[in-house]
């Protein structure tokens, strides 16, 4: 399986190679899986960067919009909860707030029934910048995924959502960020 290795990146038959060569217990097999996985996942998140880029918006911003949109109508949620379901810290998370209600993406005010609580609300603009995003980003994907067959969608998708879930059992921490990357 080989790949186009990006600048002066090793391709996938080169990188398990040179494992190998250094830890002899090494699957190939199971490297190749996992390296390609981690390359297409990079790879990916580059382009979507671009994307979100035409928009004027950052994947960080993207992120919030998306968190947002998840919650459901009307599109609210403390920036704590926001927080942690980036897994972002307060201060960054505060920081990434101020940028998108300079921007217009969401707005930030008190809580009317509870003053000590704060609501970050997506705006229109947010919601038009989401969609926008969205509708970039499917035009990418089917792109990507083109060469299988509904059934190899079908079959990949389902082991995908298999590892997927193996980790989360595995690392029920680690759905967010350790360190933000603004």
């Amino acid at each position: 399986m080989g790949d186009t290795p990006g600048p002066s990146e090793p391709t996938l038959e080169e990188q398990i190679a040179a494992y190998q060569r250094e830890f002899q217990d090494l699957d190939p097999q199971v490297e190749e899986i996992v390296s390609a996985l981690g390359r297409l996942n990079r790879r990916m998140n580059v382009a979507y960067g671009r994307q979100t880029a035409t928009l004027g918006i950052s994947n960080a911003e993207w992120e919030v919009l998306k968190a947002l949109v998840l919650s459901g109508a009307p599109y609210q949620m403390g920036p704590g909860e926001l927080a942690k379901r980036l897994g972002l810290t307060p201060a960054a998370m505060t920081h990434r707030i101020d940028r998108m209600v300079a921007e217009g993406l969401v707005t930030r005010d008190r809580d009317e029934s509870n003053r000590v609580r704060v609501i970050v609300e997506l705006t229109a603009e947010g919601r038009e910048k989401w969609l926008e995003a969205m509708r970039l980003a499917t035009v990418f994907e089917e792109d990507l995924l083109q060469d299988l067959s509904p059934r190899e969608r079908g079959a990949l998708g389902e082991v995908l959502t298999r590892l997927l879930r193996r980790v989360e059992d595995a690392q029920p921490d680690a759905g967010g960020r350790l360190t933000d990357l603004d």
